[in-house]
């Protein structure tokens, strides 16, 4: 009779278990089509005629699907001023600049607030947790106030500088390093490592899966660095600021607007999708442990 007992209420929680499983399942597949739908809403909306952008209520398909939008947004950005291919040059530059500066000054201020005892880190530390909380837009009169001092209105370097201070990716990093032991430090210094040699040969290398996270949030906002109000050159401006201007052209213009969002999802997408396993892991990380 105990034994009967037993196994009912072993059964009972093994169709809990199964039950909990799948409401979990349910959730993140609504989730994931939650997150979807907006990427194929635009990749529909992009093969769409204009006359159909219009047609109300918006039907969640193309009907006479087409690839006249793509081909009208190469043409329009290539009857510019500039050729298109120095738009896509400089958003390339401005990109890659910015997220390899990110990632190497945030690495560096990130292990010198985890890992050394310097006057003031506490402060430091809130003070970049603060800073998460203001958006780009805040600061965008006084960045142009330095830029304009500095003589950079109108040069590259507006574009980059400002970007390279990133406190959301120097959070990610401090909060990364955290995890690693202080005994592994301890060694490096017993071994005759200084700050640097640390940082790099032994810090670093173990913090890959944070390092590809960073590279993702900051290759994802440098890639759409606009920058209207401090780059007035033709030939110096990105390609979100060309494709917005080539987008307000009027309703005319609209099949355009959309399948440049298209084109400008795709570098964002492919490295995410190049990363992905390090973000999982840099997610599920749960540090090195003495």
């Amino acid at each position: 009779m105990t034994d009967i007992r037993k196994l009912k209420a072993s059964n009972r929680q093994a169709g809990r278990r199964i039950g909990g499983t799948i409401v979990i399942f349910l959730f993140l597949l609504l989730l994931g089509l939650f997150m979807v739908f907006p990427i194929y809403l635009a990749c529909v909306m992009a093969i769409k005629p204009v006359h159909e952008l219009f047609v109300f209520p918006p039907k969640l398909y193309a009907i006479d699907p087409t690839l006249d939008n793509f081909r009208d947004m190469f043409a329009t950005l290539s009857e510019m001023w500039v050729p298109f291919s120095r738009y896509v040059f400089n958003s390339v530059l401005v990109t890659v600049s910015v997220t390899a500066a990110q990632c190497v000054f945030a690495s560096m201020a990130a292990f010198v607030l985890a890992k050394v005892d310097l006057p003031g880190g506490r402060f430091l530390n809130k003070l970049i947790v603060v800073s998460l909380l203001y958006q780009s837009n805040v600061i965008y009169l006084m960045q142009y106030i330095v830029m304009a001092k500095l003589h950079m209105i109108n040069t590259y370097w507006a574009l980059i500088l400002p970007a390279v201070a990133s406190p959301m990716c120097l959070f990610l990093m401090r909060q990364s390093i955290l995890s690693m032991p202080d005994s592994i430090i301890e060694a490096a210094k017993v071994d005759g490592a200084g700050l640097f040699t640390t940082c790099w040969r032994v810090v670093m290398p173990n913090q890959k899966p944070a390092l590809m996270t960073m590279v993702i949030f900051a290759f994802q906002a440098a890639w759409n660095l606009q920058g209207g109000s401090l780059i007035y050159d033709e030939s110096l401006k990105t390609l979100p600021t060309v494709v917005q201007q080539a987008a307000a052209s009027g309703l005319a213009r609209a099949g355009v607007a959309m399948a440049a969002a298209v084109f400008m999802l795709i570098p964002p997408i492919v490295i995410f999708l190049l990363a992905q396993r390090q973000v999982i892991e840099t997610m599920a990380h749960s540090g090195i442990k003495e």
